[in-house]
């Protein structure tokens, strides 16, 4: 049974901090568990994927409007 992914709503915040809540909250969770991660500050667009190369994750980035959505499947 599938299990809806965690999200976290850093719209609005500046770095560095949408990465660091999640690299937080994907220390907390199982491998393989998808987190949602929804951000406006542009260099978002940068560090997470940068972060989820460094440490395995992988992630896809879909737009809307100003809104990243990143998708991150825990290593």
């Amino acid at each position: 049974m599938a299990t809806e992914p965690d999200l976290i709503d850093a719209r609005g915040l500046k770095c560095p901090l949408p990465v660091l809540k999640m690299e937080k909250r994907l220390a907390a969770m199982p491998p393989g568990a998808t987190l949602i991660v929804l951000a406006t500050d542009p260099m978002a667009k940068i560090d997470i994927p940068l972060h989820c190369q460094q440490n395995g994750h992988t992630q896809t980035l879909t737009t809307d409007g100003d809104v990243m959505r990143f998708e991150i499947v825990k290593a």
